[in-house]
Parts: structure tokens; C-alpha cells; sequence
């Protein structure tokens, strides 16, 4: 009876050892990001209580950003996008906040340690400046609150190696049997024998 109450325990604390919004990100998940186009240097994860990670969200955001979201289990969503990029005072004020609504709503913008905080209409952002890395937390006034958007985008992480592990091997064309070396370079289908 004592062992099946410590196996209960167990599992229980391995159950909730993976609650909670400090995700990972597998490294299958990696190689479909990459694949789709996402620069490995771009692939952040924040931290944002009552959040997890929507992996099946996860994907490129315009050439080769990266983009994703994090959901609450009641519904509210909270919009992570990473890219290449710089920002400033000077264009705080100009670049619409994401999703905003009304489109034309004014920008406001404040200045403080963790980046600038923007708010349009019925959203509100955090951006971060890292290197040449443009990082931007977005969502509704009314489903975050500022200091979690700040909290969460101040201590952005990389998801991916800082190439210090195994490198990658280098990638070679898959060399192909059927394609004739003359011609229009269409696979070769003729019939053999007995075919």
C-alpha cells in the first residue's frame, strides 16, 4: 500500500514538474522550423506565467523570422515574433502595433530598461532590441499585463544551440540514379525487360 502511494506521489510530481511556461522546444521541432526557413538565431522562447507554448503555432514570420504563440487554458493568446531588424524612438511611434484594433488606433510609446512599450487600440507590446534581433510580445490590454509582457521579454532565451555543441554535418544534394547526364534532364522511365 505504502509503494502504490509513492508511485502515486511520483507521477504526480513528474506531472507537474511539466506545468508551467518554461517550454522547450524538441529538436524534431528545430529541424521543422529550420526546414520551413526560420534562421536558427532566431528562434526565442520567453517565460510568461499562465502560459504555454503553442508548439503547433510556431512557425516563419516574413523572409526568415520567427514566430509564435502562447495560450492561457482559458483562451487568451499572447503573440511572441522575432526577426532581424533594428528599432528606435524615432519609429516607435510610426510602426503599428500587431493586431491592433482599430488599424489607424495611435501609437504610444515609453522608453524604459527591458525595451519600449507600445500600446495601439485593444493591444499592448514589449520590443527588445538584441544585436541586430527585433523581438516583439503582443497582446490584448485586457488578457496581459504589462509587467508579464516586460518580465517575459526581458529574459527572452535562445532555443537553439549557441553552435558550441556538434556541428551540423554539411549538406550534399542527394546524388540521384535516374537522371540521365544528356538531354532535358527528365528521369529516365524507360521499360526494361519483362516490364
Amino acid at each position: 500500500m505504502v509503494s502504490r502511494l509513492i508511485l502515486f506521489v511520483a507521477l504526480g510530481l513528474v506531472v507537474l514538474a511539466g506545468c508551467g511556461s518554461d517550454a522547450a522546444v524538441s529538436g524534431a521541432e528545430i529541424e521543422r522550423l529550420r526546414a520551413q526557413g526560420v534562421a536558427p538565431d532566431l528562434i526565442y522562447l520567453v517565460d510568461l506565467p499562465g502560459y504555454e507554448l503553442a508548439e503547433q503555432s510556431m512557425g516563419v514570420i516574413n523572409e526568415e523570422g520567427f514566430g509564435a504563440v502562447y495560450a492561457s487554458p482559458e483562451g487568451r493568446q499572447v503573440e511572441l515574433r522575432v526577426d532581424h531588424g533594428s528599432f528606435g524612438d524615432d519609429v516607435c511611434q510610426g510602426v503599428p502595433v500587431h493586431n491592433a484594433t482599430p488599424l489607424d488606433a495611435r501609437v504610444t510609446c515609453e522608453r524604459d530598461d527591458a525595451g519600449w512599450y507600445r500600446v495601439a487600440g485593444d493591444r499592448h507590446e514589449y520590443v527588445s532590441v538584441q544585436g541586430n534581433r527585433l523581438l516583439k510580445l503582443n497582446g490584448r490590454v485586457t488578457e496581459v499585463s504589462r509587467d508579464a509582457l516586460k518580465a517575459a521579454v526581458a529574459g527572452a532565451r535562445h532555443a537553439v544551440s549557441d553552435g558550441s555543441g556538434t556541428p551540423e554535418p554539411p549538406r550534399t544534394p542527394v546524388q540521384r540514379g535516374d537522371l540521365p547526364t544528356a538531354g532535358d534532364g527528365a528521369p529516365n522511365n524507360e521499360v526494361g525487360p519483362g516490364g
